[in-house]
């Protein structure tokens, strides 16, 4: 069967992070969403996303194809009743679409009224979905720990050092390559994933759920509180709490972050910390793209949404709830304000425009550092997103 994953309205409400990938390329727990199927049901996927992102993220169409929404984690039920559709068939709970069965003719002209007008299958069960920025964060203790029962079952971690405090050593796995030494580690309150070649280095504190994916690193004294994930190559230190690195990305010396959602080839200055709760302990407001205003979250804890590409000077101080578009500069003393557009550079003292031929510098220099091609297709990928953000740049 063929399968591929499709954008819905969640792409829109979780901006900066999508403006550079389609929603199934999230990472929430151990993997991306897109991962999670793709193991589960040992195939790959394709993407049915924004026509600028779609020369890197392509699908392939075939007579019959399984169309799934790409903000959906997939579970055995929702496998089983995605598996029994006909073709001309879709699942929903209630009006959210879930997935379709479709020909290659509706496919090449789906959009979501399309597939409304199909065969309606009720679902009635429960399903966990990402749709705002906050829910990267906010279910990655959940998504952790499915990620680690599934990837760790009938499997044998390599052996822990004797060199480690541990608590919780059954909840513990370490892939080949790992490394941990004099570190102390609590397992007690959650699983603690360590992946090929990723290290945790000397004096490191860490109380799971934490996941480490390949090549990622934990700088000495590094404190750590779940439910946090480090992406593949990513490099931090200081103190997390409830962090997700999506990959790619270096928080190399102290300070704090909490409640966060970091982006890929992004990098944090040293002393960098972010504010996760207001002064007078009221809810959180975040800026969304969609609406283009502030939106109410009902969270009390909400840190940083930072995309892909953006940096922070050492010493920035970030506020509440401060998002971050694409390939932003931020530095300079006092708290910037809380929602710095794309392709951006300054602080508390003012902004003007980071120059596109300097941003895709910039990249392609970042990027040739681990091995991997500032190509055409993303390079016009970042071209497009600078195009789409000039309007919150008029103000400069």
């Amino acid at each position: 069967m063929n399968y591929i994953l499709f954008d819905n309205e969640a792409w829109n409400d979780l901006r900066p992070l999508t403006f550079t990938r389609p929603v199934a390329e999230i990472r929430v727990g151990i993997l991306t969403i897109r991962e999670k199927w793709e193991k589960r049901l040992n195939a790959s996927f394709g993407f049915l996303t924004q026509k600028y992102l779609s020369v890197k993220y392509q699908k392939v169409v075939e007579d019959e194809n399984v169309m799934i929404n790409g903000s959906i984690l997939p579970n055995s039920d929702l496998i089983s009743a995605i598996q029994n559709l006909k073709l001309g068939e879709y699942l929903a709970k209630e009006n959210l679409i879930i997935a379709a069965k479709l020909s290659d003719t509706d496919v090449n002209l789906v959009k979501e009224e399309a597939i409304s007008e199909k065969i309606k299958i009720e679902y009635n069960k429960e399903i966990v979905r990402i749709a705002m920025p906050y829910d990267i964060f906010g279910l990655n203790d959940f998504a952790l720990r499915e990620d680690f029962e599934f990837l760790t079952k009938g499997r044998s971690s390599q052996v822990l050092s004797d060199t480690v405090n541990v608590l919780g050593k059954e909840n513990i796995f370490l892939e080949e390559g790992a490394s941990v030494e004099f570190a102390t580690l609590n397992a007690k309150e959650g699983p603690i994933y360590i992946g090929k070649d990723a290290e945790i280095m000397e004096g490191s504190l860490v109380r799971g759920p934490l996941a480490m994916c390949e090549h990622s690193a934990l700088k000495l004294g590094a404190k750590v509180y779940g439910a946090t994930t480090l992406g593949p190559y990513c490099k931090s230190g200081g103190e997390l709490s409830n962090v997700v690195f999506f990959g790619y990305a270096n928080k190399a010396h102290d300070g704090f972050l909490g409640n966060a959602v970091i982006g890929e080839w992004c990098n944090i200055g040293a002393d960098t910390n972010n504010s996760n709760l207001k002064n007078n302990y009221s809810e959180v407001k975040l800026w969304n793209y969609k609406s283009n205003r502030f939106n109410k979250t009902g969270l009390q804890f909400c840190g940083t949404i930072m995309g892909d590409h953006s940096k922070c000077g050492i010493n920035t101080m970030l506020n509440t709830g401060t998002v971050i578009g694409v390939s932003a500069n931020v530095y300079g003393a006092g708290f910037p304000r809380n929602f710095i557009p794309s392709f951006s550079m300054g602080g508390n003292h003012g902004f003007q425009e980071y120059r596109l031929k300097a941003a895709h510098e910039v990249a392609q220099l970042v990027m040739q550092r681990r091995g991997i091609e500032f190509d055409e297709a993303e390079k016009d990928i970042m071209t497009n997103v600078f195009e789409m953000t000039k309007d919150f740049r008029k103000s400069f």
